[in-house]
């Protein structure tokens, strides 16, 4: 492995570069870049990531030039990953890799997609971004030609593997948490996609300032927020005060990841790696305190934003419009092209037409749909 001074500096318990598990088809080294920093790059670079601007994160794409898309979510992530892994004096690239990586099987239209996609393969194993997003690094991009996907390190792909209940090494024996670089990632989803959909909720005039004052840890980001401006938040315009709100809010919720995932680590005595692998428990995690407000907080998101009448109307309308494409490609394979055909005597039809659609963005699926119906 190429040697990274850095590594000097991280925690016992970080995962080093130096002593990954590697990739699945050996590699040589590269001179000066860590295995993680290459598979970062590796990632920014694949299709997959780029159709991320296409995606809708809550809104349809096209709805509004200031919304989130699926990739400035996950940039977003990444960000967020980065903070918390350097606090934790943990690897930074193996946090930010898994971060960029962890939507890249997000099909258009966000979550109504996802359900619609498990609902058409309900009878060929169903369907999650999750395991899509493990299909697209290790079988769907096509970088390299001695092999098919991107060939990241072990790491990333156990990092990706968030709902295992159970890992497996390289050489065959399990294992039940993944790496904490993982773990950060992990949470870090959460925060960024609390935060960001509060934004928009509010920008968008779904969501009301007053009813959010009802939850405790918005009342918290906001009193936070008017001491830290010495009273100008008063007459800032609603932007700035939302913007400013939600960055006393991201921070309540980073400082408190941080305290109480230190105290865990302590408190369980890890000393490596290993050890938090062989851990029982995830060790990255909130207080008690802010569990119970974030959990508040999810089913405000739920009941007055996601499940509101102007964003689920639109995504069902979106859904039947991918439902049509589905159906019409499953009796038009030819569409499909040559090199998604190849797949189809390995993965069936219906796998190989899904993957085809997931890989859409939204606006690429309804000009399918427009000629469908035309």
């Amino acid at each position: 492995m190429s040697s990274d001074p850095r590594e000097a500096l991280l925690a016992p318990y970080a995962q080093r570069a130096s002593e990954s598990a590697g990739r699945m088809l050996p590699e040589a080294e590269h001179p000066f870049r860590s295995c993680y920093q290459r598979d970062r790059d590796r990632i920014v670079h694949g299709t997959s990531f780029r159709r991320l601007d296409g995606k809708t994160q809550v809104f349809l794409n096209g709805k509004g030039d200031h919304y989130r898309t699926r990739l400035t979510h996950t940039i977003e992530v990444a960000s967020v990953s980065r903070t918390v892994a350097r606090a934790l004096g943990l690897n930074e690239d193996l946090a930010e890799a898994i971060a960029l990586a962890h939507d890249l099987g997000h099909p258009p239209f966000g979550h109504a997609g996802e359900e619609t996609l498990d609902l058409l393969m309900k009878d060929d194993n169903g369907f999650d971004h999750n395991a899509q997003s493990l299909r697209v690094v290790e079988t769907l991009e096509e970088s390299y030609p001695q092999h098919p996907g991107l060939n990241l390190s072990h790491e990333v792909l156990e990092g990706l593997k968030k709902h295992h209940r159970e890992l497996v090494r390289p050489d065959g024996t399990t294992y039940p948490s993944p790496s904490l670089e993982a773990q950060v990632a992990n949470i870090a989803d959460e925060i960024a996609y609390y935060s960001h959909d509060l934004e928009d909720g509010l920008g968008s005039g779904l969501l009301s300032q007053k009813e959010l004052m009802s939850l405790d840890l918005w009342r918290e980001a906001d009193a936070k927020a008017h001491a830290e401006s010495s009273g100008s938040l008063s007459t800032a315009s609603s932007r700035t005060y939302r913007k400013f709100v939600l960055r006393c809010l991201i921070n309540r919720e980073v400082e408190d990841l941080v305290s109480t995932s230190r105290a865990a680590i302590a408190s369980a005595g890890v000393r490596n790696v290993s050890d938090v692998r062989n851990h029982p428990t995830r060790l990255i995690g909130y207080s008690t305190e802010l569990k119970s407000r974030n959990a508040a907080l999810r089913r405000h998101l739920y009941e007055r934003f996601y499940r509101h009448p102007e964003v689920h109307g639109a995504n069902e309308n979106a859904c039947r419009q991918m439902q049509a494409v589905f159906a019409h490609l499953i009796n038009h394979p030819e569409k499909l092209g040559e090199r998604t055909l190849s797949r189809r005597e390995h993965d069936g039809l219906p796998r190989i037409v899904a993957d085809y659609v997931a890989g859409m963005t939204d606006p690429f699926l309804r000009d399918r749909y427009e000629e469908i119906k035309g």
